[in-house]
């Protein structure tokens, strides 16, 4: 949203919540800056979007039909615009302030530290400094803003896939119908358009960007679907071994996780590392620079170079 519509509308808001009685069009036009104030039809189209976009949002504007004026007139009523006091228990706070640290890593950090703001300032504490609970959640998989949105809006997209245990990577489209944290890592779930069937996604085997194909509004999602049992019962991946060299004097908590460290004589020693899905483990592995090498399996290696070679582009 541009500059200048945002201060229309904040202006507009501004404007009927202020009045003591219903203002018309024309009024608001006369008051409200940003209105054009020669072209009728031009004003009413802008003035109809932005009833509509504030309504969207959740402001309640009311429109007064007045038997003795030709027009209607619209204020919005104090008491239905203010939110009541917003009370929480102390294990609430820490949940919400749980939750906002696991947006700070995505892309709405912004929106959850505006939240946060807003309930410290009405005298909620949301720290976590006396609480047991732990944050285990990470949304850093580069395909999480895109899908989050999606559902959000309710759009259809399409997207690179690798299968577990495959090197083949096929173009997905799918209907999502929300996305679903499970031990650690994140999936889609939604109506697959190719199989005519409904699919689960993990992010992390997402090798390219989600494009949206449709409109917003166009998914449906099923009544009382439950995602988070079609995710509990997708089976998980075996667990296999992989061979990492890692620089000697480096990588400390790779060396703690592994199952078994080698010590070389030529300034490296060798790993084996315990993983289940190969784009998970290049995430790691990619991290550490040039300390690390995965030699085997084959997927793995190359899931490292992949995410190398995208770090360089």
């Amino acid at each position: 949203m541009s500059r200048r519509k945002t201060e229309r509308l904040l202006n507009l808001v501004i404007c009927l919540l202020a009045t003591h009685r219903p203002l018309s069009a024309e009024q608001i036009r006369q008051a409200v800056p940003g209105y054009d104030p020669d072209n009728d039809e031009a004003f009413q189209r802008m003035f109809e979007r932005d009833k509509n976009e504030l309504r969207e949002i959740g402001i309640p504007i009311e429109v007064h039909k007045d038997p003795w004026e030709d027009d209607p007139g619209y204020r919005i009523v104090r008491q239905a615009y203010e939110l009541p006091e917003i009370t929480l228990e102390p294990d609430e706070a820490a949940v919400i302030g749980l939750a906002a640290q696991v947006w700070q890593r995505a892309s709405l950090a912004e929106a959850a530290s505006g939240a946060l703001l807003k309930l410290q300032a009405g005298g909620v504490r949301t720290d976590l400094a006396e609480s047991p609970l732990e944050l285990r959640v990470d949304t850093r998989d580069p395909a999480f803003p895109a899908l989050w949105e999606a559902v959000r809006d309710r759009r259809p997209v399409t997207f690179p896939y690798r299968s577990a245990g495959s090197e083949s990577v096929l173009t997905r489209v799918i209907e999502p119908w929300g996305v679903v944290s499970r031990r650690g890592r994140w999936y889609v779930v939604g109506h697959d358009r190719d199989r005519d069937d409904v699919r689960v996604f993990r992010l992390s085997r997402i090798t390219g960007p989600v494009t949206s194909v449709g409109r917003p509004g166009t998914v449906t999602v099923p009544e009382g679907v439950d995602l988070r049992s079609m995710v509990g019962f997708q089976e998980l991946p075996s667990e296999r071994t992989a061979l990492v060299r890692i620089r000697q004097g480096s990588c400390q908590g790779l060396r703690h996780a592994a199952q078994a460290v080698r010590t070389g004589t030529d300034g490296w020693d060798e790993a084996e590392v315990a993983f289940a899905d190969p784009e998970r483990l290049a995430g790691w592995i990619a991290s550490l620079g040039p300390d690390a090498k995965v030699i085997d399996p084959p997927d793995a290696r190359e899931a490292v170079i992949r995410r190398l070679k995208g770090a360089l582009q």
